[in-house]
Formats: C-alpha cells, sequence, structure tokens
C-alpha cells in the first residue's frame, strides 16, 4: 500500500557530485591524533589544580598554567597521512617526511613508532602508538607494511603439518585400494583357470 508522503530524492543541487563522477584516485588525508577523550583527563586535572589555586590565588595562580598547556598538546599532537608522504605535528613545530626519505618504521615497547629515515636518522611520529600503526599502515596505501598482516602465500606450521598428514593418508588409502585390487584380480584368475 501506498502512501503519499513517501520519501523523496533530494533535488540535484550545485554541490552534490554528478552521478557516476569520480573524486579521482588521490585519498584524502588521513590525520591520526591523540584520542579526544583525553580532553576530559585535562578537565580533572583542571579541577585538582582549581583547589589547589582557591587555596592561595596569588601564589599558586600558574598552576592553572598546567592544564592548558596539556589541552594545547592534546589539540596540536598529530600525524597526518598523505599522498605526498608525512605531516608530523607537535606542541612546538610541524616537520614533512616525503615517502622517498621512508625506509621503515619501528615500534618501541613505549612510546611513539619511529620512523627511520634513509639519512640514518630517526623521528617520532607524534600520536601513533602501538595500537594505531594498523591505522597508519592503511591510510599508507602499502608504502609502510602492515606488520599484523599474515602473508597470503605463507600458511601456519600447524596448517602445514596437517596438509601433509592428509596427502599420506590418501596416499595410503590409495596404496591399500591397489593391494585390494591386485588380491582379487589373482583371485578371479584362480578361480577361472
Amino acid at each position: 500500500m501506498s502512501s503519499p508522503h513517501q520519501s523523496v530524492p533530494p533535488a540535484k543541487s550545485s554541490h552534490t557530485a554528478t552521478a557516476g563522477s569520480d573524486t579521482g584516485s588521490v585519498s584524502a588525508p588521513r590525520v591520526i591524533r591523540i584520542p579526544r577523550l583525553a580532553f576530559l583527563g585535562v578537565f580533572v586535572l583542571l579541577m585538582c589544580v582549581f583547589f589547589a589555586f582557591v587555596g592561595w590565588p596569588a601564589g599558586l595562580w600558574w598552576l592553572l598554567l598546567i592544564p592548558v598547556l596539556v589541552g594545547v598538546w592534546v589539540w596540536r599532537t598529530q600525524t597526518t597521512v598523505s599522498e605526498s608522504g608525512l605531516d608530523l605535528r607537535t606542541m612546538f613545530g610541524s616537520r614533512h617526511l616525503d615517502w622517498s626519505q621512508l625506509k621503515g618504521v619501528r615500534i618501541p615497547k613505549r612510546g611513539y613508532v619511529r620512523a627511520d629515515l634513509i639519512d640514518g636518522t630517526e623521528v617520532k611520529l607524534p600520536a601513533v602508538s602501538y595500537d594505531r600503526v594498523r591505522d597508519l599502515a592503511a591510510a599508507s596505501h602499502g608504502r609502510i607494511p602492515d606488520p599484523y598482516a599474515v602473508p597470503a602465500q605463507d600458511k601456519p606450521a600447524s596448517a602445514k603439518k596437517d596438509e601433509t598428514a592428509a596427502q599420506d593418508t590418501a596416499q595410503q588409502r590409495e596404496a591399500t585400494d591397489d593391494g585390494a585390487t591386485d588380491t582379487a584380480d589373482n583371485g578371479e584368475k584362480g578361480s577361472a583357470e
């Protein structure tokens, strides 16, 4: 049953893409930031500092700068992955790395992932920790390999053992079936004579 108030697709406008249009092969840059939930921690820090400030405003006014600085750090720290390379932004500066400068990445036990450069130096990738390496690899479109991916041609050792055991069992069955057929053929020959 049809209703006169069914939804109708929106009319074409100047800011909508035409049907079948391609935006090109260049993908949008991917920004890896410190999670915005960290601002909750900044708020808690502000409350802790505020109570001390209220106790002696003239002497502890500088404590209010600590949550402000931490908030600016959370806001500015990021790594942008684009077709042209990596844009690294920290609290006090920024740097651009071309893909041609990058030799590989190193994942330390603690801290941010580090980029190994061709000139032998190493650069921290701001906001890219161990748990964000997969995002970095996906955004790089294969320029940085995913360290967690299992290669397609390699099978785990247990799968290889199972496969060889299955092949051995199949060969033993074929050998047993061939032996049973030979015995049956010999028996028929003996009764025919």
